[in-house]
């Protein structure tokens, strides 16, 4: 029976050893750090959704602020736009190809924060434990 082969990394090194030898995760986190732009993500991960559908999804964001958040996700191409012309045109957003394949690392923070976070969001929120 022959040994089983290791799969290998697609053009990427295995693991970076620290966060500056790779300006990709650096970037990861900025996209991130950017308040509602991971909320908008994962409301578009639920469908195709108009503007009022998204701002549904994201409680708590201004009309401006998801304005401004939908510019800059679809400038760097996480975001579609799909404008319906008429008398009165509507957009609907979706997710583009990288968008939808931000979702696997996104999911994957997600159910950490679910298991390792408080409520409140706050690290600092749970009592220190040792060894931890």
């Amino acid at each position: 029976m022959p040994a089983p082969q290791q799969p290998r990394p697609l053009g990427r090194t295995a693991h970076p050893q620290s966060a500056d030898a790779s300006p990709a995760i650096a970037g990861a986190f900025t996209l991130l750090s950017r308040r509602w732009n991971g909320l908008i993500l994962m409301a578009l991960a639920k469908g195709p959704a108009g503007f009022a559908q998204i701002r549904e999804r994201v409680p708590g964001i201004s009309n401006r602020m998801l304005t401004q958040r939908l510019q800059e996700l679809t400038a760097i191409d996480l975001v579609a736009q799909d404008v319906r012309p008429g008398q009165s045109p509507r957009t609907r957003y979706t997710l583009s190809p990288h968008g939808k394949a931000f979702l696997v690392p996104l999911a994957v923070l997600f159910l950490w924060a679910e298991d390792h976070l408080p409520a409140s969001g706050s690290p600092s929120d749970q009592p220190a434990t040792p060894g931890h």
